[in-house]
């Protein structure tokens, strides 16, 4: 009796072991670096469930062709330093949206060190490569206050992502305060645009105060859920065009910030 079973087993694990389609595997990667404050930190936070609540990411989430979408929300740091403060998760309704919201907001966890965007690429990658879900679209929402200064250089993480089909979305954080102001870069904008975003339709979105945060946090998942054309406001080019601006970037820059700071620390 068991070998006329056996297909149907085996016909049921396959059937189990298929990837769940949606519409977005979206990978929201928060910078909590130490140039990071507890204030900024909560900041983060809140304006993320803040958005996740709000009627247009809804509408955004179930009204495209599945209706459903694949969240996970990391915080980064350094090379080794990603922290999954909620795994890959289905999204499919206001319900699971306002759940998803409440797991972000519910604590506040001390910053790391470091600021490694090319190892928080790399973990992104691999996670949205390894995970039960097969989206339509795959993309990496990334913020940070500063540019990559530990690991490998930003920009070769960034082509082995936009090589294996991912969009990189960018949220630079252009805010100024004393806490990070010895790592902070004035074109923060720019060096999201030369060095950290790319594939089809990405694009940077810049926050100078905190109090634009929630809003440019909605917007952006909004554009990135929907897949929305970008009409106005202020949106980056993608990094494909970053020849236009003429001039070359230094996409090293925060590895040199970061050495002149040491130099600063161990002189007399």
């Amino acid at each position: 009796m068991w070998r006329y079973l056996a297909p149907f087993f085996l016909w049921g694990f396959a059937a189990a072991a298929d990837p769940l389609e949606v519409d977005v595997e979206l990978f929201l990667a928060v910078d909590v670096s130490r140039s990071m404050s507890p204030a900024e930190l909560e900041i983060q936070r809140r304006g993320y469930a803040e958005a996740l609540r709000s009627d247009d990411v809804v509408e955004a989430i179930t009204g495209g062709l599945i209706g459903s979408v694949a969240l996970t929300y990391v915080e980064w740091a350094g090379t080794e330093s990603q922290r999954v403060v909620i795994p890959w998760t289905l999204v499919d309704s206001r319900a699971a949206a306002e759940a998803f919201a409440d797991r972000v907001a519910a604590n506040f966890d001390p910053s790391l060190r470091r600021t490694s965007i090319s190892g928080v690429l790399e973990y992104a990658t691999q996670s949205i490569e390894e995970n039960e879900f097969y989206g339509l679209r795959r993309v990496i929402d990334i913020s940070g206050d500063g540019p990559n200064n530990h690991g490998r250089p930003a920009p070769t993480a960034r082509d082995a992502a936009i090589a294996a089909g991912l969009t990189i979305n960018g949220l630079p954080l252009m805010t100024r305060d004393a806490f990070g102001a010895r790592w902070h870069l004035e074109d923060l904008d720019a060096y999201y645009e030369h060095c950290v975003i790319g594939g089809p339709g990405a694009f940077a979105i810049p926050v100078l105060t905190w109090d634009q945060f929630a809003q440019a946090v909605r917007r952006k998942l909004v554009l990135e859920i929907a897949g929305a054309p970008i009409r106005r406001g202020p949106v980056l080019l993608p990094a494909q065009h970053r020849g236009d601006r003429g001039a070359v970037y230094d996409c090293l820059i925060g590895e040199k910030i970061r050495e002149r700071n040491r130099r600063t620390w161990d002189g007399p």
